[in-house]
């Protein structure tokens, strides 16, 4: 299993939303950047990936699960992007905010710090592990 890292503004997608949608989960669509299509279609099924609220929040608000690899985006006209399908897993007990992980060493090589616009990222085993333990998970 790879880890991830999604994100979404809150007033465009939020982790509410996501929930609403249930186990069928949604398309994550909307991605435009050539690095973040590149894991987008790097992610298997199975894969977990942190739910990010970028600009509004700034903190890791729960976890989902790939539940169909990546299909070309219905939102992108031009068909150049892809999406994959994700549900939602469960929240963190305590959101990881962006200052939280900024202060903590353990995180310092975070691709959310390294890459800090990118909205699709990999998160390595460990990072995962630790921002999980943050989390209250």
């Amino acid at each position: 299993m790879a880890y991830w890292l999604v994100k979404s503004e809150p007033g465009s997608w939020s982790w509410d939303q996501q929930v609403k949608e249930g186990a069928k989960g949604t398309a994550w669509t909307g991605v435009r950047n050539h690095t973040a299509k590149a894991n987008l279609v790097k992610m298997k099924k199975g894969d977990r990936a942190f739910f990010y609220h970028s600009n509004e929040g700034k903190e890791i608000v729960g976890i989902v699960e790939v539940t169909k690899e990546h299909y070309p985006d219905p939102t992108d006209k031009a068909g150049t992007f892809v999406v994959v399908d994700v549900k939602a897993v469960e929240p963190l007990k305590k959101p990881v905010t962006l200052a939280q992980v900024k202060a903590d060493k353990k995180l310092s090589d975070m691709a959310l710090i390294k890459f800090s616009r990118l909205s699709v990222q990999p998160v390595t085993v460990d990072e995962w592990k630790y921002v999980c333990k943050l989390g209250g998970l």
